[in-house]
């Protein structure tokens, strides 16, 4: 059983950082693939980035690559997700997502555990 605490959310302005930060608990955290997800209002929840459960790989969506970093501390039980150059555009909650093993996992009813999510604001 592994339960994910989302934070690092807020409003920043357009060009701006945050940086998201997944904490997990559980002692087997580092078995399990993370993925951060977002949903906006009336759409969705799609796919952002995901790191592997050894953390040797990471995938992103493309309207995001060049601009955020998925990453993971295993000793903290933390998935971090870095991002720079925020756009309106990246607007929306954004959930964390672990699945056992979990390797190149892009679809949400792939992941077993989700937190709670954190609202990420980017005004223009």
């Amino acid at each position: 059983q592994v339960q994910l605490e989302e934070s690092g959310g807020g409003l920043v302005q357009a060009g701006g950082s945050l940086r998201l930060s997944c904490a997990a608990s559980g002692r087997t955290f580092s078995s399990y693939g993370v993925g951060w997800f977002r949903q906006a209002p009336g759409k969705e929840r799609e796919f952002v980035a995901t790191i592997t459960w050894s953390g040797d790989s990471t995938y992103y969506e493309d309207s995001v690559k060049g601009r955020f970093t998925i990453s993971r501390d295993n000793a903290r039980n933390t998935v971090y997700l870095q991002m720079n150059s925020l756009k309106p555009e990246d607007t929306a909650v954004y959930y964390c997502a672990a699945v056992l093993w979990g390797v190149g996992l892009f679809e949400p009813n792939e992941y077993n555990y989700w937190g709670q999510g954190t609202q990420v604001t980017v005004s223009s």
